[in-house]
């Protein structure tokens, strides 16, 4: 059986502003604010001292004891309190806080309070009605800047608005604590005003109802009304404490509601309004394009207080990628062996699976600060570690092909844009290896093109139109992410440029975190090694860098390829000694 709170919560989210809420006294509970029944057994307490006895423990007794009748909340205040505004002065201490109840936050508004007035302020609660005499919902509306229409009594109800036309209506149906006209009486609450009946029929009629905190015993007009409505296109929800009175049962019955057990209007109301914001949150659409998704990017990394959204945002981008890639297109076991058509077929889907983390990552790189790093760390995780043991050896090879994209796009945002710091984070976030299922290794000596792939990348000359490329995989990445980095790097030869020194800090730093194995000098190749202008401008600007500044140079105090200047002048050494055993050099 669905939970019905999750029920409400969905007809909540799906239909704004159709739902009111009647509110009694147990929704102040929490607030220390009394019930009708603890008024009245306070009312006896001070009754009895009166006639110079003591109730005990049970004021109910003696009362029946004393005056041969039940107690009754409203008749013991109509013996009490003659009229209105006596009455008024008399309940006064049971609504506002003395000064140490004050500094002990009783009186003031509950979770169950403040919990409608942000369901309020998000649209999706209009009206409330209460049988209260506080104003503790007015207050919470206020704290989160809705500014209600109170009615509380018929004049201010003739001249109100429409609901349609208010931010949200309080109804208080039996008057305001600092009104004499409060309702209490039997005769008071037995029968309204015509203006008020008018205006319940309108909404029992055009609105769904959630019931809470209200036992329907003492409220004869209120139950009248409920009763004589005669719409039933939205559901009523009656959220009860316990077992529903007599007369409660039979409104529930009549209006065929759905009764919620809680524990308490607190948790109940909260627990609707967080239900309702994390059905808000996934009924969201995905972006419906690159730019929205770019764009919304931008906002999310602009102010740290958006820090879970973005997380967010790029997890969910992250997932659809798996999502997509995970289907039959791109199984690794059976089928034929791959030939240049299946493959490029493959790597297309791969890249439009891609399509819309590559151009976030651009931006992300580009824009990359601390706080960041690690919702970009887990991203590569993510993607990094999807491998599968069995299959055609091509297509094992190719699953982390999505993150090398990704490691790519990052990249090259963080390079154009000088974030060295990031780019180490990134090209050092370990992986679990698939032939070291004990052993984690960082990105730089898995996701290289040429460390994907048993041959070392040769094997993707079967792409179209890359059978004659030195480095074919490389080259491919390099035309697929051009047009995704329009943006940041408008000018091809500048991105050409970057996406080269990118790759030359790669094979740096796979070298410096290599340089125990047993592969010796070798590190991953790049299109560098035969864009010999590229490569001898930025080997000269890192020289450049590293002599000038020393160990204040950005290539020693990130760390990608060495700690020292010395250490970083070694390793750029050695990277000039490998190319020439490239043989396209």
């Amino acid at each position: 059986m669905i939970d019905p709170v999750h029920s409400l919560a969905f007809s909540i989210q799906a239909n704004p502003g159709v739902y009111a809420v009647l509110i009694g006294s147990g929704v102040s509970r929490a607030a220390k604010i009394p019930t009708g029944w603890e008024v009245t057994l306070d009312l006896i307490r001070k009754l009895a001292e009166l006639h110079g006895e003591k109730s005990g423990t049970d004021p109910e007794h003696w009362y029946r004891e004393k005056f041969k009748q039940e107690a009754n909340y409203s008749d013991l205040l109509d013996e009490l309190a003659k009229t209105p505004a006596e009455r008024q002065q008399l309940l006064r201490a049971y609504w506002e806080p003395a000064e140490q109840e004050r500094e002990d936050g009783e009186k003031q508004p509950t979770a169950a309070h403040r919990a409608i007035a942000t369901l309020v302020a998000q649209g999706f609660i209009k009206v409330i009605i209460t049988t209260n005499f506080d104003r503790l919902i007015e207050t919470a509306l206020t704290d989160v800047g809705v500014v209600p229409t109170v009615l509380s009594s018929p004049d201010q109800v003739q001249g109100a608005l429409p609901l349609i036309h208010t931010e949200c209506c309080v109804f208080q149906v039996h008057g305001d604590y600092l009104d004499t006209r409060i309702r209490n009486t039997p005769a008071e609450l037995d029968q309204y005003p015509p203006e008020f009946d008018q205006l319940l029929d309108r909404i029992f009629d055009e609105f769904g109802l959630i019931v809470c905190g209200w036992s329907a015993e003492w409220d004869g007009a209120l139950c009248s009304a409920i009763t004589r409505a005669p719409s039933r296109r939205f559901t009523t929800y009656w959220a009860a404490r316990g077992g529903p009175g007599d007369r409660a049962q039979k409104l529930i019955d009549q209006r065929q509601a759905q009764v919620i057990p809680i524990e308490d209007a607190d948790t109940f109301f909260q627990s609707i309004q967080q239900n309702v914001e994390s059905i808000e949150e996934f009924s969201r659409p995905h972006p419906l394009s690159t730019e929205a998704a770019v764009a919304s990017l931008k906002r999310y990394i602009a102010e740290p207080r958006y820090r879970i959204q973005l997380s967010d945002l790029i997890d969910q981008t992250v997932e659809r990628v798996i999502e997509l890639t995970s289907g039959e297109a791109f199984a690794v076991e059976g089928g034929p062996t791959p030939t240049s058509e299946s493959t490029t077929a493959r790597v297309r889907s791969y890249d439009a699976a891609c399509s819309t983390l590559l151009p976030m990552a651009l931006t992300g790189g580009f824009w990359a600060e601390e706080e960041h790093y690690s919702v970009w760390q887990r991203a590569l995780q993510r993607l990094g570690s999807r491998t599968s043991r069995g299959g055609l050896v091509l297509w094992l090879e190719l699953q982390p092909y999505p993150a090398t994209l990704l490691l790519y796009a990052l990249g090259l945002g963080a390079v154009e844009a000088n974030r060295l710091q990031f780019l180490k984070h990134i090209l050092t976030v370990t992986l679990r290896g698939e032939y070291r299922p004990n052993e984690d290794l960082p990105a730089v000596q898995v996701l290289p093109p040429s460390c994907l792939f048993s041959r070392g990348g040769q094997e993707m000359q079967i792409l179209e139109g890359m059978d004659r490329r030195y480095a074919p995989l490389n080259d491919w990445i390099h035309d697929t992410l051009r047009s995704h980095a329009k943006s940041i790097i408008p000018d091809d030869n500048q991105y050409t440029l970057t996406f080269d020194k990118l790759e030359i800090l790669m094979a740096l730093s796979y070298a410096y975190h290599h340089k125990e194995s047993t592969y010796g000098d070798w590190t991953p190749p790049g299109a560098f090694g035969y864009r010999s202008d590229n490569r001898g401008r930025i080997f000269q600007e890192i020289e450049e860098s590293l002599s000038a500044m020393q160990s204040e140079s950005p290539y020693v105090t990130s760390g990608i390829f060495g700690e020292t200047a010395e250490e970083c002048k070694q390793g750029l050494e050695g990277l000039k000694q490998f190319i020439p055993k490239l043989r396209w050099y």
